[in-house]
């Protein structure tokens, strides 16, 4: 019996000096990861939160309070640029993601021909150059661009469309450079999954009646809803942050026009007289906004274990 207990006391032993090693061991492969992330991301999230509450010009910054947030509340330009992101946010998002949608269950057609092209084709603005692409579109919209002499060709304009120095129009060019670049983004998100749903479901579905608009609306929305929560989101922020578009297509303007709430934080820290505090407060507007937003689009797609 006492020798059955040693053995039996050793055994534990080895084994909880095992689990231990095998604990180490994977802290040591995530150590790195975690001191890069509290290195390049929480601690400059800190550092423009404390840089939040100092005000000064350059790098003479002294500790003010919340003057910078009061001054937010009544900053006019700040209201625009606010006001602008927001046109953005409501039309841009939900057509990037209906269209990529509405793509990827086209190309998910096992009977369709070439359709590692037109994915491909599709996916490839999102890897190209932004400046490039912003340029590409600036000389597209121009008002001897090719659209203008696309459109006048067809008889559907008489006078070419301002598309860059028109408040409205210059709106217009964003929204579809942006959606040109990121559809292909979600496209992606929403094929792979498309590609794990069991074929039978949608079988089953023809044998009961289901026409293609029920299968859709039945069966592919609710199986994608994790992800077009996901897509929702990512492209809410990536919205929020947009900047090159803007700053290399119309630069804010014609007169704010379309200045966005990223490219007023560059051109308070660049381009003005560097306010480097009020700047990070702008900035910190941004982050509220996403917390908020995000918090809504999981209230409205609910709780999956609900759903």
């Amino acid at each position: 019996m006492e020798r059955e207990r040693s053995h039996t006391v050793k055994a534990i032993n080895t084994g909880d000096s095992l689990q231990k090693k095998s604990n180490l061991t994977g802290w040591a492969f995530v150590l790195l990861a975690v001191i890069g992330i509290v290195a390049f991301y929480f601690y400059p999230m800190i550092q423009a939160l404390l840089l939040s509450f100092k005000s000064g010009k350059g790098a003479n910054l002294e500790f003010s309070g919340l003057a910078n947030y009061k001054r937010l509340l009544v900053d006019t330009t700040f209201r625009t640029a606010l006001s602008n992101t927001f046109i953005y946010l409501i039309i841009q998002v939900p057509v990037m993601i209906i269209l990529g949608l509405f793509i990827s269950v086209l190309l998910n057609d096992s009977t369709l021909r070439f359709r590692s092209f037109f994915r491909t084709a599709i996916f490839l603005p999102c890897v190209t150059s932004l400046v490039a692409y912003s340029v590409v579109f600036k000389y597209l919209f121009a008002p001897d661009g090719m659209v203008n002499q696309f459109l006048m060709g067809l008889h559907i304009i008489g006078d070419p469309i301002q598309w860059i120095t028109d408040p409205f129009w210059a709106k217009i060019t964003i929204i579809i450079a942006v959606t040109w670049r990121w559809t292909g983004y979600n496209m992606i998100f929403y094929l792979s999954s498309l590609q794990n749903i069991d074929q039978s479901i949608y079988e089953a579905a023809k044998i009961d009646g289901a026409n293609a608009f029920t299968q859709f609306f039945k069966i592919t929305v609710p199986l994608l809803k994790p992800i077009i929560l996901f897509t929702s989101i990512t492209s809410t922020i990536g919205t929020l942050q947009i900047f090159d578009e803007i700053m290399n297509i119309t630069k804010g303007g014609p007169g704010n026009a379309t200045m966005s709430i990223s490219q007023y934080i560059y051109n308070l820290s660049f381009k003005y007289s560097p306010d480097f505090g009020y700047a990070a407060t702008v900035s910190y507007s941004i982050v509220i906004l996403i917390i908020v937003l995000s918090i809504i689009q999981f209230k409205v797609a609910g709780d999956n274990k609900n759903g």
